[in-house]
């Protein structure tokens, strides 16, 4: 079931490859995303010393959260992943033009997860070009449509 999509990224990016990460949370990070308060738009993956960091993803706390704890929106989230993918990640992402960038935050067996892409950025034309065939998909479907009601 997903939370929050990040749907700039399939414009933005082709996709090559897709993992899914854990990731690490305070609790009142969990009720506001329980609660529909996440964002991925302005998100990206940095690798640091050999682990995966989820930055710039926006998580907005809940007006009842404790008064104990100051909760910062918008800090750098651990993520959990195999030691074999992080290292298959890294010599992926060491090759010119690849990037890590979150997907879709979901929910799975009650816990929530991350699922991050291996992409390469699009040109100008690329996505002009993504742009025409979906646009030609929608204009296919509704004159289909319209064929089969007149018939």
């Amino acid at each position: 079931m997903s939370i929050v999509q990040n749907k700039k990224a399939f414009h933005d990016y082709f996709i090559e490859e897709k993992y899914e990460a854990g990731i690490v949370l305070e609790g009142w990070e969990v009720k506001a995303i329980r609660a529909g308060r996440a964002q991925l738009k302005e998100a990206y993956i940095l690798i640091r010393k050999g682990e995966l960091f989820l930055i710039g993803s926006h998580i907005s706390p809940l007006a009842t959260a404790s008064t104990h704890v100051n909760p910062d929106p918008v800090k750098t989230r651990k993520l959990l992943l195999h030691t074999s993918q992080i290292r298959e990640l890294i010599g992926k992402v060491e090759r010119a033009g690849y990037t890590l960038i979150p997907l879709d935050m979901h929910y799975k067996s009650g816990r929530i997860k991350l699922e991050i892409g291996l992409a390469r950025g699009k040109k100008q034309y690329d996505k002009r070009e993504t742009e025409k065939r979906k646009e030609w998909e929608r204009d296919k479907q509704r004159l289909l449509r319209i064929r089969r009601s007149s018939d």
